[in-house]
């Protein structure tokens, strides 16, 4: 680890020469390269500062107390220092031990997410909903943008499916272990004897594919266009504005329909094709991950949970990290920052034990 750093160092004082040099500052697409670089270098090199610190504390200690060993007072007062600075270092070095596990490529990108009600009916469309309100707040929590690609919208205010895109930095690193079947307790507005009711909720993410990720062939694309239903105002239903998306080789079939122009709709609908097309690819690539989008999916049956949101008790339960929480409602209004922090070290813990 120590050449590593050392490497990383070397590595952070070249970067910050080229982000003053000339050439740099004329080539946007360099600088922003190499801006991003610096940033994701940033956190290591502030441990390390830190990490030396304690480390020639922890010298100097070491010669304060060879060279006193007769006071008994001092020797006491300088181990419980050394004690203190200890645990201080062990904390710092599994800090950079966090950082340097290694990254999956997708991470810093943006995301696709795609929520669709499972078992439940109308209570599952509702809260699959407040599971797109919960991750459009996380998102302006941290400083990112949610975009509606194509929701299928139900007349009690619910979604049978909706799809979107965040776009922000390490957006899809932040929101990747939020794939799965979401289970909700509680006693639904239209139950009129009290009683909860159990439903799910299916989410997938997927990182956005760019045209560069993978190459599609255009004789391999089925496009149709038809009429949109549903809100959306009188041009949205009277023109051929929305658009099905058929892959032939694969079967994924993707419609959207929300924006009054049928190239809008084709270029939302073109941006959630690749990102499936990219999760494929990714199975094939690695049989060892699981089939990505099926395994995210589920078949939105009860006891397929990642998550369980029990509304009477106020606790959520993440499966995965065998942990509850109190205090639903703050994290239906976005505040998920802890429960993801905790699933990305539990990720780089397990990815540093079988490394």
């Amino acid at each position: 680890m120590e050449d590593k750093l050392k490497n990383l160092q070397q590595r952070f004082e070249e970067l910050e020469r080229l982000l003053q040099a000339e050439a740099t500052v004329s080539d946007a697409q360099k600088i922003k390269a190499l801006a991003q670089e610096y940033e994701d270098l940033r956190a290591v090199i502030n441990i390390k500062k830190r990490l030396d610190k304690i480390r020639q504390e922890l010298i100097g200690l070491d010669g304060m107390m060879a060279a006193n060993q007769d006071d008994g007072e001092l020797k006491k007062i300088s181990l419980e220092e050394k004690m203190e600075l200890l645990k201080a270092q062990a904390e710092a070095e599994q800090e950079i031990k966090l950082l340097l596990a290694p990254q999956d490529p997708n991470d810093k990108k943006n995301v696709i997410v795609e929520i669709r009600a499972g078992a439940g009916g109308d209570e599952a469309a509702l809260f699959a909903a407040e599971l797109f309100r919960l991750y459009a707040r996380f998102a302006e929590r941290n400083k990112w943008r949610a975009k509606l690609l194509s929701a299928n919208r139900l007349g009690t205010g619910g979604f049978k499916e909706v799809i979107f895109e965040i776009i922000g930095h390490d957006a899809y690193g932040a929101l990747k272990f939020e794939s799965g079947v979401h289970r909700v307790q509680r006693v639904p507005t239209t139950e009129k004897k009290g009683r909860v009711h159990t439903s799910t909720v299916t989410v997938a993410v997927l990182p956005e594919a760019e045209e560069v990720d993978l190459v599609i062939d255009h004789k391999d694309l089925k496009l149709d266009t038809f009429c949109a239903g549903g809100h959306g105002g009188q041009s949205v239903n009277t023109t051929y504005s929305a658009v099905r998306i058929t892959h032939l080789p694969t079967g994924l079939v993707v419609n959207c329909q929300d924006e009054r122009s049928q190239l809008q709709n084709k270029e939302k609908a073109m941006l959630v094709l690749r990102s499936r097309l990219l999760a494929l690819k990714k199975v094939e690539e690695d049989k060892k991950m699981g089939e990505t989008r099926k395994s995210q999916i589920g078949t939105g049956d009860r006891s397929e949970k990642i998550r369980t949101y029990n509304f009477p008790q106020d606790r959520l339960t993440d499966h995965r990290l065998n942990q509850n929480f109190s205090n639903i409602l703050k994290i239906m209004d976005g505040d998920l920052m802890e429960i993801t922090a905790l699933l990305k070290e539990k990720a780089t813990q397990k990815a540093l034990t079988d490394d």
